[in-house]
């Protein structure tokens, strides 16, 4: 594909994009609240198409597709446990949003410090989701600079690709907030749910149809088709793969702070359900894409590359090859701006203003913005290593945020969780997990994946029991179900 068609391409999203972001000026951000949270006021379609074009990264189009190239069909078996996890946004989203509402929260972290009485706690929690979530905004960067080099055989090169993602991510998170970015992932979500649908039926006929397409999966390589599949995944494996990913939703604090912004529980219930429709049929056509690139180019040496390879080839007009391709450059800016947002307002809430006791909105707001350039500088670097397979990376930094469960659960669920079980749990997990990667990630023939949870469990039940309950407060969250507070319930900030 010409080079100067990926750039029109490109500059026409950068337009249309810019101009929406600019548009969402209208509201206030102001505030803490306003500029990380929307003002508590998102509705459900377009929290939905937001959370959806946030979760649904460069991951899925790029990693997925590249995961079941290699992998074959337990890649479909791997993300759909993780669907299945976003049950967890039924059970624990009404929770976070009536706490939100009632003590005014802005992060997850500064939730799980008031839960559990300690500074030390929010700080270890934010730390934490630093240390696991730049590792995790790079991988996005690569999706992009794999997408853009591959697409134009290496003309555009894959540093161009990672610039390109991070200028659009920053401009989008500085413009006004999550109000810009939310508008503009609602925007994005559509554009890749459309034209992915497109080009994967176009592509499939093209193979000879689904039957056509899958006789060949069965007669070059039918281990593709079977589990555990052509190597890449053993019953290890998978499970390291999937219980992190089970608990995506509440464990990644971009994620889960998007159930403090809907303006209401039937707005959070619409978000939900519209999400679960969009991740089906995500998930669907990112795992045929999969199968596709493997029948038109069975001999790639690089799996992440299958998506760029197929758009750039004669199997999909040029046009549409680059409507996908700039549907999964906005998906990538996407979830890269909601990191930055979060990851911005846990440093400015709860590690400057538990470290220097300065409660001021406005002074946080100041060094959340602040901080947005410098976690992107730490993004790009990071992503400019050029480590393959992105949807292992992906997994491996929510394996280190999965230890913020036990605390997160013990916030609704367990009383008798204290401040000290909390912080073992969170720091001493997240230790356990970064010794884990330094080490080989293998102890006793298990890899962080599957270690990492219990560990973290096992350490928050044990310092809980064997400590006493300080300042810990549970009214609110386990004693009065927060759940069912009503939509008027008192809000701060």
């Amino acid at each position: 594909m010409s080079q100067s068609f990926i750039w029109s391409g490109i500059a026409a999203y950068v337009v249309i994009s810019v101009l929406v972001a600019i548009l969402s000026r209208a509201g206030k951000s102001a505030t803490m609240s306003d500029y990380f949270l929307g003002g508590r006021s998102m509705g459900g379609v377009v929290s939905a198409l937001s959370y959806s074009a946030t979760t649904y990264s460069a991951f899925m189009m790029v990693g997925l597709a590249g995961l079941t190239y290699k992998g074959g069909v337990g890649a479909l078996g791997f993300e759909i446990v993780y669907f299945a996890g976003v049950s967890l946004v039924a059970v624990f989203g009404p929770r976070f949003w009536a706490a939100g509402r009632k003590f005014g929260f802005v992060t997850p972290s500064e939730m799980l410090g008031t839960r559990y009485g300690s500074r030390h706690v929010a700080i270890a929690a934010a730390v934490v989701s630093c240390i696991f979530l730049i590792p995790y905004s790079a991988v996005q960067l690569s999706g992009v600079g794999y997408l853009v080099s591959g697409m134009s055989g290496g003309a555009i090169s894959f540093g161009t690709g990672l610039l390109i993602a991070t200028a659009l991510a920053i401009f989008f998170a500085y413009v006004a907030g999550i109000r810009s970015v939310m508008w503009t992932d609602s925007l994005q979500a559509l554009l890749m749910i459309v034209a992915a649908l497109i080009v994967v039926v176009l592509v499939v006929g093209e193979l000879g149809g689904f039957t056509g397409m899958f006789e060949t999966i069965a007669a070059r390589k039918p281990e593709m088709l079977t589990v555990p599949g052509p190597g890449l995944f053993s019953l290890t494996t998978f499970i390291g793969l999937t219980i992190p990913w089970f608990f995506f939703s509440i464990s990644n604090p971009q994620v889960s702070q998007r159930m403090f912004m809907p303006e209401s529980l039937a707005a959070l219930r619409r978000m939900l359900l519209i999400f679960l429709c969009f991740g089906l049929v995500y998930t669907l056509v990112s795992v045929i894409w999969g199968f596709s690139a493997f029948v038109a180019f069975p001999e790639l040496e690089n799996a992440d590359l299958a998506t760029s390879v197929l758009l750039a080839s004669d199997f999909v007009p040029p046009i549409l090859g680059v409507i996908v391709m700039v549907g999964i450059l906005a998906a990538a800016v996407s979830t890269i701006d909601s990191i930055l947002l979060t990851l911005s307002s846990m440093v400015a809430r709860d590690v400057y203003g538990n470290l220097s006791d300065d409660r001021s909105d406005r002074r946080q707001l100041w060094i959340g913005k602040l901080v947005i350039p410098v976690i992107s500088v730490l993004s790009l670097g990071f992503a400019a290593l050029e480590l393959n397979l992105i949807s292992i990376l992906s997994v491996a930094a929510s394996a280190g945020l999965v230890v913020t469960v036990p605390a997160i659960i013990g916030t609704f669920f367990w009383k008798r969780g204290t401040a000290a079980g909390a912080l073992a749990s969170i720091a001493g997990g997240g230790l356990f997990v970064i010794a884990m990667y330094l080490t080989g990630n293998n102890l006793f023939g298990y890899n962080a994946g599957i270690l990492s949870l219990p560990v973290s469990a096992v350490l928050f039940v044990g310092v809980s029991l064997a400590t006493r309950p300080g300042a810990e407060v549970t009214e609110g969250f386990v004693s009065d179900g927060a759940a069912t507070l009503p939509a008027g319930a008192a809000k701060s900030n």
